[in-house]
């Protein structure tokens, strides 16, 4: 879910009173104040609606959950920001304190391959370095390397030298560092920029050859729709699992993984299908008992619902489908508090829209 963005002059009173919403909200039981919850408490990131509405959650836990929805790890972090305010519409290597790390990603930004090598031979210690991004919705605690990836957008261009300056710090030390391998590979594969110049391929393969898990990138690059990446990964042995074949419609294999996949796949099943049109697709999770009003999980642009991501596409066919099957039309995203007709008419989909706010609200009950 993408986190919120904090006002040019924060309140921390304010801030207050929302968490104190939050507190009254899940105990009545009202599911965005779940999903909410779901997402930024760690202590409910597996948990149903149910679960969350009876379990334990004072007002310490929601201040947590709101200092997350705004990108911060702790309550005490957002308030030391609101107290202290710093920039956090600066790029990101505008925003790092240690200069010998700055210098490094200068020296990445800049293709200084020979540079970069000569520094890292004095600076053996900061391939193995990480900083901490306050306030953003990912990119928290990045290593060096994962500056090469350009995602996100810094400068909004890579030249093909970022190959060799890829190399450079995996050799130097990165490629012992297989959080930071495996975070920098997802990060190529959903990334525009690495794509559009034409360097998304050649870093894949070579993160591959260095040890990275194509696997665990393929959620990456699915739910940002770089099938070209996809398939570069399937290419470099990632199977395919029924939540990357719903969201590449291939119809064949979501019906032969259908019923042997979990419950959590198929979520994410349902939310790609919805969110890329594939009809047929949808017409079978939701046959085999996918819930058409839950809201997507956690990494699948969970602030909304399948029928928010089908109407702001503009897939009209799937949109009719979900309203058909029970739907719920009033269910509110979590970030912008629109509901899918909302969506559909901010993206200019006016027949959708109309088609959503012309049919009867489904009683929830």
């Amino acid at each position: 879910m993408p986190t919120k963005r904090l006002p040019p002059r924060p309140s921390l009173a304010h801030l207050k009173y929302q968490a104190r919403d939050l507190l009254a909200d899940r105990l009545a039981g009202k599911p965005d104040a779940c999903q909410r919850i779901r997402e930024f408490h760690p202590r409910f990131h597996s948990s149903s609606d149910a679960q969350i509405h009876s379990a334990p959650f004072i007002l310490s836990d929601a201040y947590l959950a709101i200092a997350r929805e705004y990108g911060f790890v702790s309550w005490a972090r957002l308030r030391a920001h609101v107290t202290s305010p710093t920039d956090l519409d600066r790029p990101q290597h505008e925003r790092i304190d240690d200069p010998v790390f700055r210098l490094a990603v200068g020296l990445v930004d800049d293709a200084d391959i020979e540079g970069l090598r000569s520094y890292l031979s004095e600076h053996p210690t900061v391939v193995h370095q990480r900083v901490v991004f306050e306030g953003d919705n990912y990119f928290r605690n990045p290593s060096l390397l994962e500056f090469i990836a350009e995602n996100p957008i810094r400068h909004g261009r890579l030249s093909s030298d970022v190959l060799d300056v890829a190399a450079v710090i995996l050799e130097a030390g990165a490629r012992t560092d297989q959080a930071a391998l495996d975070s920098t590979l997802g990060l190529v594969c959903s990334g525009r920029v690495p794509r559009e110049c034409d360097v998304q391929i050649p870093l894949i393969r070579l993160l591959f050859r260095f040890g990275a898990n194509v696997a665990g990138a393929m959620g990456a690059a699915i739910s940002h729709g770089e099938f070209g990446a996809a398939e570069e990964l399937q290419r470099c042995g990632a199977l395919l699992d029924l939540a990357a074949a719903a969201a590449m419609g291939r119809v064949n294999l979501v019906r032969e993984q259908l019923h042997t996949s979990t419950h959590e796949v198929r979520h994410i099943a349902l939310a790609l299908a919805c969110q890329y049109g594939h009809l047929e697709v949808v017409k079978l999770l939701l046959d085999a008992g996918e819930a058409p009003s839950r809201y997507n999980p956690a990494g699948f642009h969970s602030h909304s619902t399948p029928l928010h991501q089908a109407a702001l596409a503009g897939h009209f066919d799937v949109v009719r489908l979900l309203v058909e099957r029970g739907a719920q039309l009033d269910l509110k995203d979590v970030l912008y508090d629109g509901t899918a007709a909302d969506w559909a008419e901010h993206a200019g989909r006016d027949e959708i829209a109309e088609y959503l706010r012309s049919r009867p609200l489904v009683d929830s009950a």
